[in-house]
């Protein structure tokens, strides 16, 4: 996709201009970004539970106890929490899963010392190497336990596809065929490149039998992947890098599970909705806030009427199958929708999100879904920040969806 300065709208213009002089008029050498990313408006984000009491309240938990044929307990007195990053939530989940079910193996790409992310460390010396091993740096020879960047996980396509997607359905209730749940990093850092900075869950989205679940934070990886590895379907557990660390939580030190394919209402709304998933979420919170208080320099771009505007934000958290029932009643009651992610435009998820939402939702909508995507092009390295949907991209988008 070619883009010219005509086709960006004021805001985005605005934020182009700014970042090329920031660009021009810095030439000191700077510290390289950590290997990871960062992203600093998580720090801040009120998404995220802080204390062990909004912690163990988050919607959806359900326990589950030492036996997993105890029944499931919703009683919260006595649990206790811990301050994790998601990567560590990872592990958490991945230790509880290991020390559950005899049966369960950890096997991928270095993940036996720890992971190029640490998501694994110290799991094969804690339940051994003939369960914690690693597989050679092949994804058409692993469709396995990890897949060590979402960008590499084409070679694997055709197993994961066409295999693992259908063995269920193949085994037409005859056999258990085990689980199988397939984690993979995605999504952009800032400086990934190429290579390390993609997001194609919408790939998968036509593989029927198939999972694709994306968390935004520590408690929501956890909860959500015990959920994955437990699921008798296969399922693609997606983890956006950038918040390994960014993001921090008190999270439950016990075993607890969080609900596929239901998507959460995080910020109530009646004016739009707004729809996103992983590290865009963020991104769409700063929207939001930036909408009520605009900076000096956006002011006389936003119209003073719009601010007061209520925008319900949705994470949608399972991107197939999605949660269309929670998705269209609530476009049904603001009237207008945007969706906002970070793969590219074309052939991306809001494509079909947006197909499905207009079929059941068509008479309602006061304004055409409007999609905040990456742009057509590869993620080149000193360009990936300007591919990125963030804060004022998106924050355009709802300006130009309120006022139609």
């Amino acid at each position: 996709m070619f883009i010219s300065a005509s086709r960006l709208r004021p805001l985005a213009r605005a934020l182009c201009s700014r970042r090329c002089q920031s660009t021009s008029a810095s030439t000191s050498a700077v510290e390289p970004p950590p290997a990871g990313g960062h992203l600093t408006s998580v720090a801040s984000s009120q998404l995220l539970r802080l204390t062990r009491e909004a912690a163990l309240r988050t919607p959806g938990l359900t326990w589950t106890d030492s036996d997993d044929s105890d029944p499931v307990r919703s009683i919260v007195g006595g649990r206790e929490t811990t301050k994790m990053n998601m990567y560590q939530a990872v592990r958490d989940a991945l230790s509880i899963a290991l020390a559950k079910d005899d049966t369960a193996v950890v096997f991928g790409e270095d993940v036996a010392f720890g992971g190029v992310f640490r998501c694994t460390m110290g799991l094969a010396e804690e339940f051994g190497r003939e369960r914690v091993f690693n597989t050679p740096l092949t994804e058409q020879g692993i469709a396995g336990f990890e897949i060590q960047f979402a960008d590499y996980i084409f070679p694997a396509f055709d197993q994961i596809v066409n295999e693992a997607a259908k063995y269920r359905y193949r085994a037409g209730g005859q056999f258990s065929i085990g689980g199988l749940t397939i984690r993979t990093p995605t999504m952009a850092v800032g400086h990934g490149g190429l290579y390390h900075s993609q997001s194609p869950e919408g790939f998968f989205i036509g593989a029927s039998g198939l999972k694709i679940v994306i968390p935004r934070s520590p408690i929501q990886c956890k909860g959500l992947l015990l959920s994955s590895i437990r699921d008798p379907n296969p399922v693609l557990f997606m983890e956006p890098k950038i918040l390994y660390r960014s993001a921090v939580e008190q999270v439950p030190i016990d075993d607890f599970s969080l609900p596929l394919s239901r998507a959460e209402i995080l910020t109530p709304g009646s004016d739009l909705t707004l729809l996103s998933w992983g590290t865009p979420i963020y991104d769409c919170e700063s929207a939001i806030n930036l909408l009520r208080s605009p900076p000096a320099s956006l002011e006389p771009l936003i119209p003073a009427s719009l601010r007061t505007a209520k925008v319900e934000l949705i994470d949608l958290r399972t991107i197939l199958p999605w949660d269309v029932e929670t998705v269209v009643e609530s476009v049904k009651k603001t009237r207008r929708l945007v969706i906002v992610h970070e793969a590219g435009y074309t052939g991306g998820v809001g494509g079909e999100i947006a197909a499905e939402v207009q079929k059941r939702a068509f008479l309602r909508l006061e304004a055409p879904v409007k999609r905040v995507a990456g742009w057509d092009v590869p993620a080149a390295l000193q360009f990936e920040k300007f591919n990125m949907p963030d804060a004022i991209r998106v924050l355009d988008g709802i300006v130009e969806t309120l006022t139609y």
